[in-house]
Protein backbone atom coordinates (compact mmCIF):
# COMPACT_ATOMS: atom_id res chain seq x y z
CA UNK A 1 0.00 0.00 0.00
CA UNK A 2 1.65 3.46 -0.97
CA UNK A 3 2.25 5.87 2.18
CA UNK A 4 -0.45 8.59 1.24
CA UNK A 5 -3.29 5.47 1.36
CA UNK A 6 -1.80 3.99 5.04
CA UNK A 7 -2.56 7.52 6.33
CA UNK A 8 -6.20 7.46 5.79
CA UNK A 9 -8.72 6.42 7.73
CA UNK A 10 -10.24 2.31 7.61
CA UNK A 11 -13.37 3.24 7.14
CA UNK A 12 -12.36 5.68 3.78
CA UNK A 13 -10.03 2.87 2.25
CA UNK A 14 -12.95 0.55 2.70
CA UNK A 15 -15.41 2.86 1.07
CA UNK A 16 -13.31 3.54 -1.67
CA UNK A 17 -12.92 -0.18 -1.94
CA UNK A 18 -16.88 -0.17 -2.30
CA UNK A 19 -17.22 2.67 -4.57
CA UNK A 20 -14.20 0.77 -6.68
CA UNK A 21 -16.66 -2.49 -7.15
CA UNK A 22 -19.61 -0.36 -7.62
CA UNK A 23 -17.53 1.38 -10.85
CA UNK A 24 -16.72 -2.25 -11.82
CA UNK A 25 -20.35 -3.06 -12.35
CA UNK A 26 -21.84 -0.32 -13.53
CA UNK A 27 -18.27 -0.26 -16.45
CA UNK A 28 -19.40 -4.82 -16.84
CA UNK A 29 -23.37 -3.50 -17.54
CA UNK A 30 -24.56 -3.48 -20.84
CA UNK A 31 -26.18 -0.26 -22.16
CA UNK A 32 -29.60 -1.50 -22.77
CA UNK A 33 -32.28 -3.46 -21.02
CA UNK A 34 -31.45 -6.83 -22.47
CA UNK A 35 -30.63 -8.36 -19.31
CA UNK A 36 -34.22 -9.14 -18.65
CA UNK A 37 -34.35 -10.59 -22.01
CA UNK A 38 -31.12 -12.78 -22.20
CA UNK A 39 -29.61 -15.23 -20.17
CA UNK A 40 -26.12 -15.39 -19.12
CA UNK A 41 -24.99 -18.57 -20.90
CA UNK A 42 -21.24 -19.78 -19.90
CA UNK A 43 -18.87 -18.65 -22.21
CA UNK A 44 -20.18 -21.09 -25.56
CA UNK A 45 -20.81 -20.89 -28.81
CA UNK A 46 -23.80 -21.41 -28.68
CA UNK A 47 -26.04 -17.82 -29.28
CA UNK A 48 -27.99 -16.68 -25.91
CA UNK A 49 -31.72 -18.09 -25.50
CA UNK A 50 -34.48 -15.51 -25.66
CA UNK A 51 -36.21 -16.49 -22.14
CA UNK A 52 -39.86 -16.79 -22.02
CA UNK A 53 -41.43 -13.70 -19.70
CA UNK A 54 -43.46 -15.69 -17.28
CA UNK A 55 -47.77 -15.36 -17.03
CA UNK A 56 -48.53 -12.95 -14.28
CA UNK A 57 -49.63 -16.38 -12.57
CA UNK A 58 -46.19 -17.60 -12.66
CA UNK A 59 -44.70 -14.43 -11.64
CA UNK A 60 -47.03 -14.96 -8.32
CA UNK A 61 -45.47 -18.03 -7.63
CA UNK A 62 -42.10 -16.53 -6.70
CA UNK A 63 -43.70 -15.43 -3.54
CA UNK A 64 -43.45 -18.87 -2.33
CA UNK A 65 -39.80 -18.61 -2.03
CA UNK A 66 -36.08 -17.90 -3.68
CA UNK A 67 -36.38 -21.05 -4.88
CA UNK A 68 -38.65 -20.48 -7.09
CA UNK A 69 -37.42 -17.79 -8.41
CA UNK A 70 -33.35 -18.92 -8.89
CA UNK A 71 -34.92 -22.09 -10.49
CA UNK A 72 -36.91 -20.07 -13.16
CA UNK A 73 -34.44 -18.74 -16.11
CA UNK A 74 -36.73 -15.51 -16.57
CA UNK A 75 -36.35 -15.19 -12.23
CA UNK A 76 -32.78 -16.26 -12.11
CA UNK A 77 -32.46 -13.06 -14.84
CA UNK A 78 -34.65 -10.51 -13.07
CA UNK A 79 -33.14 -11.00 -9.88
CA UNK A 80 -30.18 -10.79 -10.78
CA UNK A 81 -31.19 -7.32 -13.05
CA UNK A 82 -32.51 -5.72 -9.42
CA UNK A 83 -29.56 -7.25 -7.68
CA UNK A 84 -27.11 -5.21 -10.44
CA UNK A 85 -29.65 -1.97 -9.91
CA UNK A 86 -28.75 -2.09 -6.15
CA UNK A 87 -24.96 -2.87 -6.62
CA UNK A 88 -25.27 -6.17 -4.35
CA UNK A 89 -25.14 -8.23 -7.72
CA UNK A 90 -21.74 -10.14 -6.19
CA UNK A 91 -24.26 -12.43 -4.06
CA UNK A 92 -26.02 -13.98 -6.56
CA UNK A 93 -23.00 -14.45 -9.12
CA UNK A 94 -21.21 -16.11 -6.27
CA UNK A 95 -24.48 -18.90 -5.92
CA UNK A 96 -24.62 -19.01 -9.55
CA UNK A 97 -20.64 -19.85 -10.11
CA UNK A 98 -21.00 -22.08 -7.08
CA UNK A 99 -24.48 -23.85 -8.62
CA UNK A 100 -21.76 -24.08 -12.17
CA UNK A 101 -19.02 -25.25 -10.25
CA UNK A 102 -20.96 -28.16 -8.41
CA UNK A 103 -21.35 -29.12 -12.12
CA UNK A 104 -17.85 -29.50 -12.76
CA UNK A 105 -16.90 -33.16 -13.40
CA UNK A 106 -13.01 -32.81 -14.32
CA UNK A 107 -11.08 -32.34 -11.28
CA UNK A 108 -8.28 -30.09 -12.80
CA UNK A 109 -11.13 -27.49 -13.89
CA UNK A 110 -12.82 -28.18 -10.37
CA UNK A 111 -9.69 -27.11 -8.83
CA UNK A 112 -9.18 -24.19 -11.08
CA UNK A 113 -12.81 -23.00 -11.15
CA UNK A 114 -12.63 -23.10 -7.08
CA UNK A 115 -9.71 -21.26 -7.36
CA UNK A 116 -11.18 -18.21 -9.23
CA UNK A 117 -14.00 -18.56 -7.24
CA UNK A 118 -12.45 -18.29 -3.83
CA UNK A 119 -10.16 -15.30 -4.95
CA UNK A 120 -13.44 -13.54 -6.81
CA UNK A 121 -15.67 -14.11 -3.38
CA UNK A 122 -14.58 -14.96 -0.60
CA UNK A 123 -10.40 -13.80 -0.46
CA UNK A 124 -10.36 -10.63 1.69
CA UNK A 125 -10.07 -7.90 -0.32
CA UNK A 126 -11.03 -9.80 -3.47
CA UNK A 127 -13.06 -7.97 -6.48
CA UNK A 128 -16.26 -8.60 -5.44
CA UNK A 129 -15.84 -10.01 -2.10
CA UNK A 130 -19.66 -11.27 -0.61
CA UNK A 131 -20.39 -10.61 2.92
CA UNK A 132 -19.41 -14.01 5.08
CA UNK A 133 -18.28 -14.45 8.41
CA UNK A 134 -14.50 -15.43 9.23
CA UNK A 135 -15.70 -18.73 10.60
CA UNK A 136 -17.34 -19.73 6.93
CA UNK A 137 -13.85 -17.99 5.21
CA UNK A 138 -11.72 -20.27 7.33
CA UNK A 139 -13.88 -23.29 6.22
CA UNK A 140 -13.84 -22.43 2.71
CA UNK A 141 -10.62 -22.23 2.54
CA UNK A 142 -9.74 -26.09 3.95
CA UNK A 143 -11.77 -27.17 2.14
CA UNK A 144 -10.07 -25.86 -1.12
CA UNK A 145 -7.16 -28.43 0.05
CA UNK A 146 -9.47 -31.13 -0.90
CA UNK A 147 -11.62 -29.48 -3.69
CA UNK A 148 -15.37 -31.94 -4.14
CA UNK A 149 -18.62 -30.50 -5.31
CA UNK A 150 -19.07 -29.56 -1.27
CA UNK A 151 -16.08 -27.01 -1.16
CA UNK A 152 -18.40 -23.72 -0.88
CA UNK A 153 -21.73 -25.58 0.42
CA UNK A 154 -21.08 -23.60 3.74
CA UNK A 155 -20.18 -20.17 1.94
CA UNK A 156 -23.21 -20.30 -0.62
CA UNK A 157 -26.05 -21.52 2.34
CA UNK A 158 -25.10 -18.23 4.10
CA UNK A 159 -25.29 -16.47 0.78
CA UNK A 160 -28.16 -17.91 -0.19
CA UNK A 161 -29.97 -16.76 3.74
CA UNK A 162 -28.41 -13.51 3.17
CA UNK A 163 -30.09 -12.92 -0.35
CA UNK A 164 -33.52 -14.72 1.11
CA UNK A 165 -33.68 -12.47 4.28
CA UNK A 166 -32.83 -9.16 2.60
CA UNK A 167 -32.88 -8.57 -1.04
CA UNK A 168 -35.46 -11.04 -1.64
CA UNK A 169 -38.03 -9.08 0.11
CA UNK A 170 -37.11 -5.75 -1.91
CA UNK A 171 -37.21 -7.50 -5.04
CA UNK A 172 -41.25 -8.63 -4.22
CA UNK A 173 -41.71 -5.28 -3.47
CA UNK A 174 -39.93 -3.81 -6.53
CA UNK A 175 -41.36 -2.14 -9.12
CA UNK A 176 -39.66 -4.46 -12.05
CA UNK A 177 -41.69 -7.67 -9.79
CA UNK A 178 -44.66 -5.70 -9.45
CA UNK A 179 -44.79 -5.06 -13.32
CA UNK A 180 -44.43 -8.90 -14.01
CA UNK A 181 -47.71 -9.54 -12.29
CA UNK A 182 -49.73 -7.40 -14.33
CA UNK A 183 -48.13 -7.65 -17.49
Amino acid sequence: MCKGLAALPQSCIERAKEIKSKLGVLLQKPDNGIDLIIAYPEKTEKKPEKLQKPTPDEAAQWREGLDRVLNNNYGLSAFRSFLQSEFSDENIEFWTACEDYKKTKNPVKMATKAKKIYEEFIQSEGPREVNIDHFTKDVTLRNLVDVSPETFDLAQKRIYALMEKDSFGRFLRSDQYQELLVN
